[in-house]
């Protein structure tokens, strides 16, 4: 079903970009000491985006790969919304939030 929304380097592209902002995600997380709950979130968010993206690889039907797709940019819009406050909140430095956002920013792009 992954073909059917593009090309299986497409696939392959957002898979790899979700991992690796999903690792980053979490060794920031890892960093931060404190608020638990904001750091929850973010993790969470930032982690079910490409959860959702290798689901969708198993789509039983388009539409199921499209609703499943739009989860996971969903959650990169939820992520985003953490990222910004994470960074208003002084958690994440300005070099820290650029990079995250960037990131971030690139793998949506893919959808």
């Amino acid at each position: 079903m992954a073909l059917l929304a593009g090309t299986t380097s497409t696939m392959d592209a957002r898979s790899s970009l979700s991992m690796d902002f999903a690792v980053k995600a979490i060794d920031f997380v890892d960093k931060i000491e404190g608020h638990y709950s904001l750091k929850n979130q973010f993790e969470r968010s930032s982690t079910s985006i490409g959860a959702n993206i290798a689901e969708s690889q198993r789509a039983q039907s388009t539409a199921d790969f499209v609703a499943k797709m739009k989860v996971a940019l969903k959650e990169a819009n939820e992520t985003q919304y953490w990222l910004k406050l994470l960074y208003e909140t002084k958690y994440l430095s300005d070099r820290e939030y650029v990079s995250l956002h960037s990131d971030l920013l690139e793998m949506a792009e893919k959808f």
